[in-house]
């Protein structure tokens, strides 16, 4: 189940972190340790950072972001990275193409059912879908943890809301972005496209 392959997975992160000095592929991998909702949460700490709203950070905000979510990393791996991520030069970083290009990379199959699923949800089409409309169709009893006894349904459901809506971020919404980061973790821990396909058609009935 899908509780196992995230304990799988970060067990496989840590494991592979000493060996890898790709600067991007370690941040990936730190994040992965984590879990499946590992990318999503440097994701958040970087949004608490960014005061202005300005959806960027320059170098120092992101290497605070970086270090409030305890991410082991030296300065001048942090400046390799941003300088990856600056792109254009300017001296800062989006931080929603930052978080897509840490996304672990997902098939095509697998990126076309999670976007079945999410416009499944977004009946408006307006991108962004709320924390009512994940209760409304959300089946928590396609989880391991609910299968195999661990979980009740409704704690199931909680750990699954808890992972969009932080309790630093409480808006109810959650967008397109954050969908796939959700997903994208996930997806790192399973290794098959069908297995990942089964999976998303039975908790939101596609």
């Amino acid at each position: 189940g899908t509780a196992r392959h995230d304990r799988e997975m970060a067990i496989n992160a840590k494991k592979s972190l000493p060996t890898i000095t790709n600067p991007l592929e370690r941040l990936r991998l730190h994040c992965l340790a984590r879990g499946s909702a590992g990318i999503k949460g440097l994701g958040r700490a970087f949004r608490i950072i960014d005061d202005n709203n300005s959806r960027t950070l320059d170098f120092n905000e992101f290497l605070r972001g970086l270090r409030n979510y305890a991410v082991m990393i030296n300065k001048e791996e942090a400046q390799e990275l941003f300088r990856i991520f600056d792109k254009d030069g300017s001296g800062t970083i989006d931080f929603d193409e930052f978080l897509a290009t840490l996304r672990p990379p997902m098939s095509n199959a697998r990126k076309e059912i999670v976007m079945q699923a999410f416009q499944k949800l977004d009946k408006t089409g307006d991108g962004v879908i709320t924390i009512e409309d994940l209760r409304r169709m959300f089946n928590a009893k396609y989880h391991p943890k609910y299968q195999n006894g661990d979980w009740t349904e409704d704690q199931v459901f909680r750990a699954f809301l808890d992972s969009f809506d932080s309790p630093y971020d409480k808006d109810g919404k959650v967008t397109k972005e954050e969908f796939m980061n959700y997903y994208a973790g996930v997806s790192a821990s399973i290794d098959t496209d069908v297995y990942f396909i089964i999976m998303m058609k039975n908790a939101w009935k596609i």
